[in-house]
């Protein structure tokens, strides 16, 4: 039996190697603070001024944000009691297709084969490389969460973390987007004002 050429062989084995999972994406965050925020003290959380009641999902992402509050060094306000300050939430959510996933395996014409990160694909080898399998973009989901800080009427910190959600991910649920968008909010808090950080 004649054997197949290299290139025919190693695109057989890492075909079925190409990833199809969920793809994942890093959360962008960006602070402004108008005080360094150096004391703490009691805060409490509510959501922007509005004339409907707090849905669950918005209680989801309040409870995201409490959490990290409390994890800065903030307390819960006494039974009432005013807090010192009052963090307000708010959160946006909005449909958007996926990038389209490029394969992190490519073949070379002369037979040599490349690796890299879904973003990569260039072969090794004589030729022209291309990819081997990957797939179509996808069903995705945008959330934006926003919080603001005031002490009596002023503003003094304010931030906004938005992330690309792969919709058949395993924590594409509401709980772990908050947690992830808060987490990624409150990194290095209160942050150099006016940059945008991406954490993954």
């Amino acid at each position: 039996m004649r054997a197949l050429p290299i290139a025919a062989l190693a695109a057989a084995t890492m075909m079925s190697a190409c990833a199809t999972g969920p793809q994942r994406f890093p959360v962008s965050a960006t602070r402004f603070h108008y005080d360094p925020v150096t004391q703490r003290g009691t805060i409490s959380v509510e959501p922007l001024a509005g004339p409907t009641t707090p849905s669950i999902e918005y209680k989801t992402y309040a409870a995201a944000v409490q959490s990290e509050l409390l994890r800065q060094g903030f307390t819960n306000p006494a039974p009432g009691t005013t807090a010192e300050y009052i963090a307000t939430v708010g959160f946006t959510r909005a449909p958007q297709s996926l990038p389209r996933r490029r394969s992190p395996i490519s073949i070379g014409l002369g037979g040599g084969v490349g690796g890299g990160g879904w973003r990569s694909g260039g072969g090794v080898g004589a030729g022209v490389g291309f990819p081997v399998g990957g797939g179509g973009g996808g069903e995705g989901v945008v959330t934006e969460l926003s919080v603001r800080i005031r002490k009596g009427p002023d503003a003094i910190w304010e931030g906004q973390a938005q992330s690309l959600t792969d919709v058949s991910a395993p924590t594409a649920d509401a709980a772990s987007i908050a947690q992830r968008l808060a987490g990624a909010l409150f990194t290095g808090f209160p942050g150099e004002s006016g940059r945008t950080i991406e954490v993954k």
